[in-house]
């Protein structure tokens, strides 16, 4: 049995391919976590186009900052939270087991239980325990440092808790305090990526603009809303596309794994599937040779393949694997079974104005095309 070798010109090809680092604008992560999560009034309490922050970190710290300064002007929330206090006049409920359990009663006072309006409630502690996670970053800023702190200790009455995925499952927003949102979505990221430092009280942050499974969360987020924002031509959905399949039983049938676009564009006319794509290289490499992966190729192909031809917008549906790059460009087109397939890239290594409008010519809106 013989067993093949790479030369060590191709192997170099294949390595370069693989390694080559996705640089994308502090200021377009922005933007792009900016439309993920549909908060574009939201992006302009930072001026972005000034901006000095050369690192993801120093972004993050730089809008809570000028966030958390907005709402101490605007006023913080305030919530009810429960006390428990040992007074001589009745406030409240009293706690009988406690105060016969201190015996309370022969001095004449009573242990109380009452609901109390103030800022201590779980959005500003967030707030507030995010603000000194990132103080103890060590390659933060140091005017970024000292903003932090200053704020924290105007947030003195605020009590700091431990911050983990749970503590952001219980926050609820509503119409009155939705500028929360935008910030504690932040905290929320800043959170996820700290990790502990050998240094004790200081921490690092992942880079998680080189970790493709959030990414790809990101881009896929990032582009749904951008089409739902931007154009009016469209109904932008996800959709659920059934096998074209038949079983003896339904039980059969709960098997097949289930098939959903990431975006689907639906006109009265005309349907396009977007498949995003978040790779370090949108091409395989074989022999020197640049090819679409087969599992993209697959994919958008069974979208098509699965689609009801009883629906007049499926009959001229079309397929496009979108993918960002910051270097080469492609626009290769293909027709599958009379379905235009299109394999684009999306350069985010670009001014933001020439993003908006290459997002909107991916999918030939061109009379969409404005100033922003």
């Amino acid at each position: 049995m013989s067993i093949g070798l790479t030369t060590p010109s191709k192997l170099k090809v294949k390595l370069i391919g693989y390694y080559r680092k996705m640089e994308i604008p502090i200021k377009n992560i922005y933007y792009l976590l900016c439309y993920a999560w549909n908060k574009l009034e939201e992006r302009d309490i930072v001026n972005i186009q000034g901006i000095e922050a050369t690192t993801i970190y120093d972004l993050f710290a730089k809008v809570l900052a000028e966030g958390t300064t907005r709402l101490l002007k605007m006023g913080l929330e305030r919530g009810y939270v429960c006390k428990s206090e040992e007074t001589y006049s009745i406030r409240g409920k009293i706690d009988f087991g406690t105060s016969l359990k201190r015996n309370t009663l022969q001095y004449a006072r009573v242990q109380c239980q009452f609901d109390e309006l103030n800022h201590n409630i779980l959005h500003n502690q967030i707030l507030k325990s995010t603000l000194k996670r990132l103080i103890e970053i060590e390659s933060l800023d140091n005017g970024l440092k000292e903003r932090l702190f200053n704020l924290c200790f105007r947030l003195n009455e605020v009590e700091d808790i431990p911050l983990n995925k749970t503590v952001f499952r219980r926050i609820q927003f509503h119409k009155n305090n939705s500028f929360y949102e935008f910030l504690l979505k932040i905290c929320e990221l800043v959170v996820y990526n700290l990790l502990p430092s050998e240094q004790k009280g200081q921490s690092k942050f992942r880079d998680f603009v080189r970790d493709e499974a959030q990414m790809a969360v990101l881009f896929e987020e990032f582009i749904r809303n951008f089409y739902k924002i931007e154009q009016t031509f469209y109904k932008v959905y996800r959709e659920d596309i059934y096998w074209d399949i038949s079983a003896k039983d339904e039980e059969s049938m709960r098997y097949l794994p289930k098939m959903q676009t990431d975006i689907s564009l639906e006109s009265k006319n005309n349907k396009i599937i977007i498949d995003a794509k978040y790779y370090r290289e949108a091409l395989n490499v074989y022999y020197d040779q640049e090819k679409i992966k087969n599992e993209n190729m697959r994919q958008i192909s069974s979208y098509l393949d699965n689609l009801n031809k009883d629906v007049l917008v499926n009959k001229d549906c079309a397929g496009i694997l979108l993918y960002p790059t910051v270097s080469k460009q492609l626009d290769i087109n293909y027709k599958y079974h009379g379905h235009p397939i299109s394999f684009k890239t999306i350069n985010l290594n670009q001014d933001w104005h020439n993003i908006h409008k290459d997002m909107l010519r991916i999918v030939n809106l061109k009379d969409e095309i404005k100033e922003i």
